[in-house]
């Protein structure tokens, strides 16, 4: 079961974090993988590290932000064969309310979060209409309830769930599922970046915090979220599409 044996498929920020575990999780499930990124030393690392272990794994730069740099890779690995599975992966995150928020961050996370996305779907359903296939939009619980200081951050989730919600209506015809996975808290490199920068010397004390903000007592894993995209894009998911999976510790139900 959950296997992806011939089958391509694109995950972007695909170089660290949950893009990562998902990348390796991927590969290890038989799927040639693609790891679309702008950070080019992890992602080469971990591209070179997956194929001495046996899977087939390529890196490519690239920004989501700009459209004609996607339409070239996406058209490039195309046209070595199908694209089965995309991962939307790649984002930014932002701290601040409607006040704090500026228009460059504002711009910044329109243009990453919600022109990245729509980038990737424009150039990448094109060629999956070919075959079919599975695309994982990375929303956040942001969209869902709320979440203090995440003005920016919050809109640009909930554009990705509606994205979702519209790419999976008008695909059905095509074998084409799209859905999403709104993570709770997952420890990632970004959050310990983000704790040393805001909070040095309380590090620990502020990553005990947060991670009891979750009923489930902990942070999520990157790897517990690769499991549920495997899922998702495996044969065995082949009835869900136009969902969004929250995968939380009981974040947006049992907190009170």
């Amino acid at each position: 079961m959950f296997r992806l044996d011939h089958k391509t498929a694109i995950v972007t920020g695909g170089g660290s974090g949950i893009g990562k575990a998902i990348a390796t999780l991927f590969a290890h499930q038989g799927a040639t993988v693609y790891i679309l990124d702008l950070d080019e030393k992890n992602a080469i690392q971990l591209a070179e590290d997956l194929t001495k272990a046996g899977s087939t794994v390529y890196f490519r730069k690239c920004d989501v932000s700009q459209q004609a740099e996607v339409k070239q890779v996406v058209d490039s690995i195309a046209a070595a064969g199908s694209i089965d599975i995309l991962i939307n992966n790649a984002g930014v995150s932002h701290i601040g309310t409607a006040e704090s928020t500026s228009e460059a961050d504002f711009d910044r996370l329109l243009r990453v979060n919600v022109k990245g996305m729509y980038n990737m779907l424009h150039c990448v359903i094109p060629h999956m209409k070919k075959s079919g296939g599975s695309i994982i939009n990375m929303a956040s619980i942001a969209a869902l309830v709320g979440i203090p200081d995440r003005f920016a951050y919050s809109m640009s989730k909930g554009a990705v769930i509606g994205m979702t919600l519209s790419v999976a209506k008008d695909y059905l015809s095509y074998n084409i599922r799209c859905n999403s996975i709104s993570p709770a808290r997952v420890h990632t490199p970004f959050v310990d970046g983000f704790l040393q920068k805001n909070y040095p010397g309380r590090e620990q004390e502020m990553f005990d915090k947060l991670s009891k903000t979750q009923p489930i007592g902990r942070m999520g894993k990157p790897e517990e979220i690769a499991s549920l995209a495997l899922y998702l894009c495996s044969n065995e998911a082949s009835f869900i599409t136009g969902c969004d999976y929250p995968i939380d510790g009981g974040f947006t139900k049992l907190n009170n």
